[in-house]
């Protein structure tokens, strides 16, 4: 089921947007302002974005600009101005399509379907434990309540633990992951690396200590609590 993100500050017009959108199988996620809209991007899957442009706090424009930054998502935008100066405005900030209010139940949906042919459908970028995800195209580690961006190195060795949780792997194996095979490097540097992931990500309030497990005389390993 395809997920939609519906951005409206007033509650009336997403509760009719979901009601049109619903009979089609849409599943729709409706927030009443911008900060929630980007906080739903960088914590879900979303395949389209329905925006209304005149929203107090951040508008339409600067929540368009900044789910650009995160995601090639579609958008179609919601305007009740008349002329062409707010649609080039918003098709030039990265909007793919957009409706002038009032529109009909027809209109709308033709246009969101014209826009889920067109443009490929986005796939979840990372990997994803526990809704954690750690995402591929920012190389940030992404949670519920907030989000770290990771160095390389860092990133490199958090992909190898998410991705096979019940493995644990030894200091050597990580260095031959995150550091080219030629290098002389200590593998005392892998726990260098672990001690400075795990102070970063403390201060961001990220749980790591329930996750990055340390096997004594062995190396590290990535704890799925789910299991």
């Amino acid at each position: 089921m395809k997920k939609i993100l519906l951005v409206d500050d007033e509650r009336r017009m997403v509760e009719l947007v979901e009601l049109f959108l619903k009979p089609h199988g849409f599943d729709c996620v409706k927030v009443m302002n911008g900060a929630e809209a980007l906080h739903v991007m960088r914590t879900q899957t979303i395949h389209l974005v329905i925006l209304d442009i005149m929203m107090p706090g951040m508008d339409g424009f600067e929540v368009c600009a900044e789910i650009r930054k995160l995601s090639t998502v579609p958008i179609l935008m919601l305007t009740a101005r008349e002329g062409k100066e707010a649609v080039v405005k918003g098709l030039t900030l990265g909007a793919d399509d957009y409706v002038t209010k009032p529109f009909d139940e027809e209109e709308l949906v033709a246009r969101v379907l014209a826009l889920l042919r067109r443009v490929p459908e986005p796939e979840p970028a990372g990997i994803e434990i526990d809704g954690i995800r750690l995402d591929t195209e920012s190389y940030a580690l992404i949670w519920d309540s907030g989000h770290v961006r990771l160095t390389m190195k860092e990133y490199q060795l958090v992909e190898a633990l998410m991705k096979h949780p019940k493995r644990t792997y030894s200091r050597e194996q990580l260095l031959a992951i995150a550091w080219d095979y030629a290098t002389h490097t200590d593998p005392r540097t892998v726990d260098s690396h672990m001690r400075n992931l795990r102070d970063k990500l403390k201060k961001a309030e990220f749980p790591i200590d329930q996750f990055l497990v340390t096997v004594w005389g062995i190396g590290y390993r990535w704890k799925d609590v789910t299991k």
